[in-house]
Order: structure tokens, then sequence, then C-alpha cells
């Protein structure tokens, strides 16, 4: 899936995720992202993910930034 940095708070180290194709915003931890040292994302970056359902509902993993 692909979708857009709506929000990333690096001292909490979590989150959300825009969906391109819509619906309700991904949840994103820190732990998700895969490029090497990186944890945190900035806003409006694009994103290609993958979504497992987490203790609260819907949450990104395997995040990587797009360009």
């Amino acid at each position: 899936m692909t979708g857009t940095v709506k929000w990333f708070n690096d001292a909490k180290g979590f989150g959300f995720i825009t969906p391109e194709e819509g619906g309700k915003d991904i949840f994103c931890h820190h732990s998700a992202i895969q490029s090497s040292g990186q944890r945190s994302l900035q806003e409006g970056q694009t994103v290609e993910y993958t979504v497992k359902e987490g203790k609260k509902g819907p949450e990104a993993e395997n995040v990587k930034v797009v360009g």
C-alpha cells in the first residue's frame, strides 16, 4: 500500500499515515520503519507499507520512504 505521512512525533516515536486509496489513517510506530538507522518520518513524505491488525486497530509495518 502507499500513503502520505499525516504527522509523526519524534519524541514519542509514532505517527499516522493517510492511505492513498482513502479510508482511516493508519498508526505507524518507529519500529516499523525499514530504512537503516531511520526512526522517524516527516510530514508529507510518501511511504509504502503493509498493514497488520494491531491492539488498537490497523497498524503499518514494513514502512519504506518512496523517492
